[in-house]
């Protein structure tokens, strides 16, 4: 292709107002994040209602802000990208309205990005990583295995039976008395305590692809009610190392067995939980072992961006997607992926 395609990303699945502007999928000229963590920290998590409100407060500066950033005006650009699902049905359709008033006006092509896709799509940003690749999605709602046999085209091995990782890390970091966002908190104070000093259990080990970590979450809140009940003290920095060692054992596991199984020699990992150090680590420890190439968003690219949109939008774009002003807003919006 000739000519240098410039896609403008939206964002507003739950608590992050954020526009970019990436082209050819893998330059970003600018992202734009305005979060809304220190307004949603006194709950102890994220509000619908107020995340909603915070966008519609915010959105369009963010977007003037990409676009001045990159040095680009609404004529420069080739398609409006946006996060039609999953996610917050209010927060979503605060974005989605807007792409789509936007693109209208500058007639210019929509595509809708679904914000899982999204995520695995981080990895092309100021990278070379192409596909065939296998993939770990560990994100606050969701914990995938997944081949990534081409651009768009994958094949689900395993999924979470119940609560993500995310999930897990925000659960525990509540019972401990942690504010929000907990699995920050959890990944710093494990590294002053002893991964080894608790033995929580490492669930679906050896079954399958699929995880489930809603029994580690139990087994952690069982272990802190009963120090409690019998007045005993708690190392919480020994509960956060002893918790996190569990969760991250079984996922870096999984996904050495699948890389193995399949005979991949990539290994890619999306999601916000994918910024946590002690993952990072362990599972870049394994790939060293055993000769697989390991891909890791930067951390800003990690958590939820728009930048991972338009990379996504940018293939979409050169694909054909287009969408039409119908296009709904999907909080459950699953991935485009076929099963093993």
């Amino acid at each position: 292709m000739d000519k240098d395609l410039l896609i403008l990303g939206i964002e507003s699945s739950c608590d992050e107002t954020s526009a970019a502007v990436v082209m050819n999928g893998r330059t970003v000229l600018s992202n734009i994040i305005n979060s809304q963590i220190l307004i949603h920290k006194k709950y102890g998590g994220v509000v619908p209602e107020i995340a909603s409100r915070n966008h519609t407060e915010h959105i369009d500066n963010v977007v003037r802000e990409a676009l001045t950033a990159a040095d680009v005006s609404m004529g420069d650009i080739d398609a409006v990208a946006v996060t039609y699902g999953p996610g917050l049905v209010g927060a979503l359709l605060v974005g989605l309205s807007f792409a789509k008033g936007l693109a209208y006006a500058a007639e210019k092509p929509l595509i809708g990005v679904n914000h899982i896709e999204g995520h695995v799509y981080a990895n092309y940003i100021n990278s070379d990583l192409t596909p065939p690749f296998m993939c770990l999605v560990v994100s606050g709602g969701h914990t995938h295995l997944m081949r990534v046999d081409d651009y768009g085209d994958y094949t689900l091995l395993g999924k979470t039976m119940d609560d993500s990782a995310g999930e897990a890390f925000d659960k525990v970091a509540r019972a401990m008395g942690l504010t929000y966002p907990g699995g920050v908190l959890i990944d710093a104070l494990a590294k002053q305590g002893d991964s080894g000093a608790i033995d929580f259990p490492r669930a679906m080990i050896s079954d399958g692809f699929n995880f489930s970590f809603s029994g580690l979450k139990s087994a952690v809140l069982n272990y802190l009610n009963k120090k409690q009940m019998m007045n005993e003290e708690i190392s919480k920095e020994n509960v956060a190392a002893s918790f996190q060692k569990a969760l991250v054992d079984v996922l870096v596991k999984k996904s050495l067995q699948a890389c193995r199984e399949y005979n991949y020699r990539k290994l890619v990992l999306a999601g916000g939980v994918s910024c946590n150090s002690f993952l990072r680590s362990e599972i870049k420890a394994a790939c060293t072992r055993e000769g697989i190439g390991l891909y890791v968003p930067e951390p800003v690219f990690c958590t939820d961006n728009a930048a991972m949109i338009a990379a996504c939008g940018y293939y979409e774009y050169i694909k054909g997607t287009r969408h039409g002003l119908d296009l709904n807003a999907y909080p459950s919006l699953a991935i485009r992926a076929k099963t093993d």
